[in-house]
């Protein structure tokens, strides 16, 4: 009676098997402290039809599976709480005996992950200050990711550079999720992804697991989530960044058979922020799209189906005589044009065989095409000179396929392939610097990348566990092949702490403009010989440990090591390398390169957090490490990632308000500050003489950029509408609150003939507005 009185919302899910995905039968979920309580049907199933509004602790439990508790989830008036939760199967379980565990959050969703992983929920994307709205951005809070580049969103993890970081959804690899993207690249001045479709997900900074390849420095998994199976729910939200967005989800059949769809759409609204005279990073004017969909069918006798896809276009124009010296992306005696598109479908098939095992197939396509003109004007000159033409598409059919099985409540394996056909159609020549027209790119192919797997884990006892894989990966281009073992292992010294040791060995192919860049030889022939390079390769070690040192408080230290080879650079002895490319727009334009380069990194980092509950969070993150490298010359030099010393700080408080305390009002804050990176200075006299920025080549990465410094503090309401089922969540977010100059490049200055710093972004209000029904 007393909650009946009470403004209530649904909250509901699944519960399954960890390991063999298959739904539990009379799973007990309740809230502990209330009279509220059900159990789970013959899929699985369960409900919680009168939840009051707030936030609540839920419990799940069955006879033999270790007890999961899932504090401070929070029940809005807006939309129903969808919840499904995995549990473990104890080893020792009796008759009529439970065996608990205390909640760990953080923890990878993936079974086989190791040392250096992390879940995030898409919640946390929202709630820390700073974040844009930018599942990328959230990232970079966590321990061994390096945050200096407030123009762009690249994962920049110990050391490596951002194009060692492999993106995945539902399960196979996709282009970069980026409006702006270029080929080659990992990130953008703006997400494509639209946090709102997202569901937890995982993040993992070394020593993958064996299902992962092709990767040597971080894999980000995003997995979409399903929309509501009973009811037609609607979001309507506004972000300075992410743009205006409408989405809408409901049950696909009118019987509510378990199939639903979930459909979202969002449009700039960087116009508007321009408009208003806040600076974004650059003065031109960015125009960017994104459509989202996933549907999700349900089950039948040929197995559960669900399709998924991504949609965005892109497009901005820098006209050299409406900017100023100091854009971040721009020069003032240019005109450039950009425009880009991304197009990604997938259907994931999942069939079960036999009591345990199921076998897993996704197909997907994606089709990205960039094109980008540029033009001079060269001081005397009556007109502007057609200086830069660039088209580039690439597809990509993936075919991804596993069979994962469940032994037994000790062993559970998975193998499969990965098989990549990689489109490339890519065309790019210039007159920058040369007497006349140079082709830079010039292809038109496709080439395979098959990547197979295995991977078991065994747990000898409830406290030790042994996951181990053997990846291999064959590139068809130039026939590179390569075979990777992966280890890990577990010991829980007790109930609340553990000691992880981790190994695996990682090749990462080349960035397609590099192995696609030829120069033109004195006979007008080209020197092609990039596209023979071969992979380069990565042994990572990794000691972890991790203590629950009380309620809701995690303490995680981890020491690593990275041996890089087998990095391009050049034949002649000189410091430059491959791997300190990517975290622009751009790529060297070296040709002739060969497999010869090294590097290592070495840190150590520590996480201190609080996980939300009882109104408060804490995330505190810090890195020591140190990233080296050597060319072709053997000389050891920094790497231009080498940050030194990374530290974040984010803490939150929420406090209800409102009659009942059905409402709230939060204040978030993010300190973040982190060591320059290393730069190769401009030659100012080549520059001066080929009017382009030419650099100092005998100095590589001789100079360092002074320390960065950003806080951001954040204000919210969360207001609920219970009678008409509505909820509204505004926040201010203030970034860079106090101003700080933070170097964004030291760049030649082709008007004034100077070398200059150009800042990152100053003090940027950010607003987001969601209404949810």
């Amino acid at each position: 009676m007393l909650y009946a009185q009470q403004p209530v919302q649904t909250v509901k899910g699944v519960i399954t098997d960890k390991a063999s995905e298959r739904p539990l039968v009379n799973v007990s979920v309740l809230i502990p402290g209330t009279s509220l309580g059900t159990k789970t049907d013959s899929l699985g199933r369960y409900s919680l039809p009168a939840v009051p509004l707030g936030r609540h602790q839920l419990s799940f439990s069955i006879v033999g599976y270790k007890t999961i508790t899932i504090p401070e989830v929070l029940v809005t008036a807006g939309k129903q709480v969808v919840l499904d939760v995995p549990l473990d199967e104890a080893i020792s379980a009796l008759n009529g005996v439970t065996v608990t565990s205390r909640t760990r959050k953080g923890m990878a969703a993936n079974e086989f992950a190791g040392s250096s992983a992390r879940s995030f929920s898409m919640e946390e994307v929202t709630r820390y200050a700073g974040g844009r709205n930018d599942p990328a951005r959230l990232a970079s809070n966590f321990a061994g990711v390096a945050t200096t580049n407030d123009s762009r969103n690249d994962i920049v993890v110990r050391g490596n550079s951002p194009t060692a970081v492999l993106w995945r959804m539902e399960g196979v690899p996709i282009p970069s999720p980026n409006h702006f993207s270029t080929l080659g690249t990992t990130g953008s001045a703006v997400s494509a992804l639209n946090t709102n479709a997202l569901k937890n997900s995982d993040f993992y900074t070394g020593a993958f697991p064996a299902e992962f390849g092709n990767a040597t420095g971080a894999v980000f998994d995003i997995s979409l989530r399903n929309g509501n199976k009973d009811k037609l729910e609607k979001t309507i939200q506004l972000n300075m960044f992410s743009g205006l967005e409408a989405m809408l989800e409901g049950p696909l059949s009118r019987n509510k058979n378990g199939s639903s769809f979930l459909v979202g759409y969002r449009y700039s609204f960087a116009q508007i922020g321009q408009s208003l005279g806040l600076d974004v990073g650059t003065s031109a004017v960015p125009r960017y799209q994104d459509f989202t969909f996933h549907f999700n069918f349900a089950k039948s006798k040929l197995g559960r189906f669900s399709i998924f896809g991504l949609g965005a276009t892109s497009g901005i124009d820098f006209i050299g005589a409406d900017i100023d010296s100091t854009d971040l992306f721009a020069n003032k005696n240019e005109d450039s044009y950009f425009k880009s598109r991304i197009g990604l479908i997938g259907v994931k098939h999942t069939l079960d065989i036999g009591r345990n095992s199921y076998l897993r197939t996704v197909v997907s396509y994606s089709h990205v095409k960039s094109e980008g003109d540029t033009y001079r004007y060269y001081e005397g000159a009556h007109e502007r000179t057609y200086l830069t033409e660039q088209s580039t598409t690439n597809t990509g059919l993936r075919v991804s396929s596993f069979i994962n099985s469940k032994m037994n409540n000790r062993f559970t394996v998975r193998g499969g392939l990965l098989a990549e056909q990689i489109g490339l159609n890519t065309f790019l020549r210039t007159r920058d610097g040369r007497p006349d027209w140079e082709t830079i790119r010039d292809y038109n192919g496709h080439s395979w990348l098959l990547q197979p797997f295995v991977q078991g884990k065994y747990r000898f006892t409830e406290k030790l566990s042994l996951n181990t894989g053997l990846h291999g990966i064959y590139y068809a281009l130039n026939s590179s092949s390569a075979l990777e073992p992966r280890a890990s292992v577990n010991y829980a010294i007790a109930g609340n702490k553990s000691i992880t040791f981790s190994y695996g060995l990682h090749h990462k192919q080349q960035p397609l403009p590099v192995y696609m860049y030829q120069e033109r030889q004195p006979d007008g022939s080209y020197n092609q010989q990039n596209r023979e390079l071969g992979f380069t390769k990565a042994h990572h070690y990794v000691l972890g440990y991790d203590w629950s040192f009380a309620r809701d408080w995690r303490l995680k230290a981890e020491a690593y090591y990275q041996s890089v080879s087998n990095a391009p650079v050049e034949q002649i002895p000189t410091g430059f390398s491959v791997l300190n490319s990517g975290a622009d727009f751009t790529f060297p334009e070296k040709a002739g390169l060969v497999n010869k380069g090294t590097a290592s990194n070495r840190g150590v980092e520590l996480t201190v957090e609080k996980f939300f509950s009882r109104g408060f969070y804490l995330l505190a993150t810090g890195s020591l490490f140190d990233a080296k490298y050597k060319g072709s010359d053997q000389i050891e030099r920094n790497s231009t990632f080498n940050n030194k010393n990374v530290l974040n700080v984010l803490v939150g408080r929420e406090w209800k308000i409102g009659y009942q305390g059905h409402n709230s009002f939060t204040i978030d804050i993010k300190c973040s500050r982190s060591g320059g990176r290393y730069y190769t200075p401009v030659d100012l006299d080549r520059s001066i003489a080929l009017q382009k920025e030419v650099l100092d080549e005998t100095r590589y990465n001789s100079e360092q950029l002074k320390s960065y410094f950003r806080l951001d503090t954040r204000f919210g309401f969360r207001l609920n509408n219970p009678g008409k089922h509505r909820s509204h969540t505004i926040y201010l977010d203030l970034q860079n609150v106090t101003n700080n100059e933070n170097i964004f490049v030291q760049r030649y200055n082709q008007v004034t003939r100077k070398v200059g710093a150009v800042n990152q972004i100053g003090f940027f209000p950010d607003i987001l507005y969601r209404l949810q029904f």
